[in-house]
């Protein structure tokens, strides 16, 4: 369950950032974190390292990817051990220093704040903590920017998101055209804003009213929304063997694109590398679109129809995700997976198609 930032222990408060001020408050910010944001590139949009004198771009409709990468790296080194037998330490794996020195994304998506928060119930269990997740998203702080226009592929509102979403956040911007008015979320945003030491307090009252006249106006815009009211009360097996997972899966090329862009997706594979005598375990961003993905050393392959794979990536998203964790379905309705998809599969008519579905028998 995601904690409100007053069940935190934290006060609400509001500051107003002259946009005149704001590369100030930038680089104020540099001397504690690591910072990351958006940046404008060939492909469009990425989520990169902010290198020196390089602000986040703050005026952008979406991304291409989302932030996700800052806790879970596309390529992870996580151990190393040396082959050397006249070394004490031979054949014994340990992990890689990393750095988790304080970082901060700023100028995130709400939806994508809210993703990383569903994606931390799989990595962050009572059963099991990830310590490269982990430790990676205890450094970092959260600064999101409100979508005041929403785009065309945003279906956020009916995911349990939405344009002005705080879930996940520490700090939340507002554009008010000169200004950026900040809410501010939790301890941790309150720290990142000290250091930011950019801007004047804000009438709270005030400021909150603007923000909900701004919510109101963005979420109007969306017209798009996404059915799984029903999802939950369904039999697992009668939406497996449904007989429209053909039909839905048959465009499908198989490229992954929808699980790379994905804010929620979370598979990954394992492979060593060694070189002379020093050996090296990856994490690698996989998908289950992918017939590798299950493919046993034994040859056998559980999955290996794209059917079964394309239906596999549904299933979890919209049904195995919520009837587990009681959380909503595990989409955030960014849309990206719908604007990449090359033979235009879309999530929102595959729930309808789920939703809809009565078995026959």
């Amino acid at each position: 369950m995601i904690l409100s930032s007053k069940e935190k222990g934290h006060t609400m408060k509001f500051i107003t950032i002259d946009k005149k001020d704001w590369a100030k408050g930038i680089e104020n910010s540099r001397k504690a974190y690591q910072l990351f944001g958006p940046v404008k590139e060939k492909n469009g949009v990425l989520i990169k390292n902010l290198e020196k004198g390089v602000l986040p771009l703050m005026e952008y409709t979406d991304s291409v990817m989302s932030a996700k990468s800052v806790m879970f790296p596309q390529s992870e080194m996580i151990l190393k051990t040396t082959l050397d037998e006249s070394k004490e330490d031979h054949h014994i794996m340990k992990r890689v220093d990393t750095n988790y020195s304080p970082r901060a994304v700023v100028g995130m998506r709400p939806f994508d704040a809210k993703a990383i928060q569903l994606v931390k119930m799989n990595f962050d269990t009572k059963d099991f903590r990830d310590p490269y997740w982990c430790d990676a998203y205890e450094a970092t702080t959260f600064v999101g920017l409100a979508v005041n226009k929403p785009g065309l592929y945003d279906f956020s509102t009916s995911a349990g998101s939405g344009p002005f979403g705080e879930d996940g956040l520490d700090v939340l911007l507002a554009d008010m055209d000169d200004k950026y008015v900040a809410k501010i979320l939790s301890d941790k945003g309150q720290d990142f804003i000290d250091i930011f030491a950019v801007g004047t307090s804000s009438d709270e009252k005030e400021s909150q009213v603007l923000f909900d006249v701004l919510r109101k106006e963005a979420e109007k815009n969306i017209a798009s929304a996404i059915e799984t009211d029903k999802l939950k009360d369904k039999t697992i097996l009668y939406l497996h063997e449904a007989p429209f997972w053909d039909d839905v899966a048959f465009s499908c090329i198989n490229c992954g694109t929808c699980t790379y862009v994905c804010p929620t997706c979370w598979c990954f594979d394992i492979q060593d590398e060694t070189k002379r005598k020093a050996s090296t375990r990856f994490r690698n961003w996989d998908t289950c679109m992918s017939s590798l993905f299950t493919s046993h050393a034994s040859g056998h392959n559980p999955r290996d129809a794209k059917t079964q794979r394309v239906r596999q990536r549904f299933m979890h998203k919209l049904k195995y995700f919520p009837d587990k964790y009681e959380e909503g379905i595990m989409c955030v309705g960014c849309g990206r997976c719908v604007k990449s998809c090359p033979v235009n599969i879309d999530i929102r008519k595959v729930a309808k198609t789920m939703n809809s579905y009565e078995n026959k028998e």
